[in-house]
């Protein structure tokens, strides 16, 4: 079995919060066999000097969606498949280059694109789908207009679609069914208005109770969980209570709806980066005006509910949410958590806490024996200068996926 020893570096324990000087990392075949701050003796392994360089884990994201190539995303779902598949493979490939080897698709990806990227067919980040999210009429992932007449929808059989339009328990529950079926490793579902879609205000909730508790029962059954978009601290609770683990954006939070999740060791998936792209580019890429003058409402806001989501302890992980060309602004979540909340947890939020919303603790996001080698090799500190993990990747000297180096050894 090949083994790689990378000699000498500083290995970052996000967990702890600790930098181990002058470590060994022993890797073989596509896990960490040993760390080490004693030279670790292997004559067979392919040995890479990394003195003063910053080993930690493969950064990852929580929230994309790699098969919106398309800022509008009623657009998108309409185009043809084999495109939709086809202007995936450059952005997966660029997530894969800034260091980004786990990612969380939140609507769109399915197995069959999350099995090309691990058997190494394409390159790109591992994937986590959740298939097609779950969207009652008139909800986050309905992209039909007023005008539309509305008969049997095919939303969900275009490759470029995020969400499929499913109403009433007995429904839901099949759907459910259906994406795990698929592959889908959790269930999404729009639990409010959002800032994408053409006809439901921010403020609405989304879903009866009845049918996000049968959503979250069939996942349950399948020993996985729930991941609810919603933004007020009306449709947080809501849901939390109906039994959802993770809630996506969630920037129009409140004290009690936070203190809601904490008590329910629920997560929150914040993405503040997108509005930022969205309120910059959102206009000239396609963003429909009635998305572009949502975005303000949640935008600022969304920055504050770090501050209540920190108080109330409530864990954050890292998500971008991006959208067509915008996917270039992946890494800028780092300097946006970092200023409000420090280096430290903008790490955390992409390595240790991540992995514990993916429930793949001590698999990834770690450098330790019996991990995944998914490892990143920066040339300096991000604890001091976060932005070493910023831009397209400049920063990093060496890219590791399951064992499999990404770019050539320095």
């Amino acid at each position: 079995m090949t083994q790689i020893l990378l000699k000498g570096g500083n290995v970052l324990d996000p967990a702890h919060g600790s930098l181990l000087d002058c470590h060994d990392v022993l890797i073989e075949g596509e896990r960490i066999v040993q760390v080490s701050a004693t030279p670790i003796n292997a004559p067979a392994a392919q040995s890479i000097d990394v003195r003063g360089k910053t080993v930690m884990p493969g950064l990852i994201d929580c929230h994309v969606h790699v098969l919106a190539s398309f800022a509008n995303l009623g657009l998108n779902a309409v185009q043809p498949n084999v495109l939709a598949a086809i202007r995936a493979l450059p952005i997966m490939k660029a997530m894969l280059e800034r260091g980004f080897t786990t990612v969380r698709d939140a609507g769109g990806a399915d197995w069959g694109l999350s099995h090309a990227i691990a058997t190494g067919l394409v390159p790109g980040p591992r994937i986590f789908p959740s298939g097609r999210a779950l969207s009652q009429t008139g909800g986050h992932g309905d992209f039909r207009p007023r005008s539309d007449v509305l008969e049997p929808c095919s939303c969900a059989f275009r490759a470029g679609a995020i969400a499929r339009v499913v109403d009433g328990v007995d429904a839901v529950r099949l759907a459910a069914r259906e994406e795990i079926q698929k592959g889908a490793t959790q269930i999404k579902i729009m639990a409010s208005g959002g800032v994408a879609s053409p006809t439901d205000p921010i403020g609405n909730t989304q879903y009866s109770e009845d049918e996000i508790r049968a959503i979250v029962a069939e996942a349950e059954a399948a020993q996985t969980y729930v991941m609810a978009h919603a933004y007020t601290g009306r449709a947080i609770a809501r849901a939390v209570r109906c039994g959802v683990r993770t809630i996506e954006h969630g920037n129009l939070v409140d004290r009690e709806a936070a203190e809601i999740m904490r008590q329910h060791g629920a997560f929150v998936v914040p993405t503040l980066v997108t509005y930022d792209a969205l309120a910059r580019d959102g206009t000239r890429l396609g963003l429909p005006a009635s998305s572009v003058d949502k975005i303000e409402t949640v935008r600022q806001a969304g920055r504050d509910s770090l501050r209540i989501y920190a108080e109330a302890g409530v864990p954050m992980g890292f998500g971008s949410d991006l959208l067509g060309e915008m996917h270039s602004c992946q890494s800028d979540e780092f300097r946006i958590r970092a200023e409000l909340l420090g280096n430290l947890e903008a790490i955390r939020s992409a390595t240790s806490i991540a992995a514990a919303i993916l429930q793949r603790e001590g698999e990834l996001g770690t450098v330790r024996a019996g991990a995944l080698a998914d490892l990143i090799v920066v040339d300096g500190n991000p604890l001091a200068d976060i932005s070493l993990l910023a831009g397209q990747g400049k920063h990093l000297v060496l890219l590791m996926q399951g064992g499999r180096l990404h770019q050539p050894a320095m």
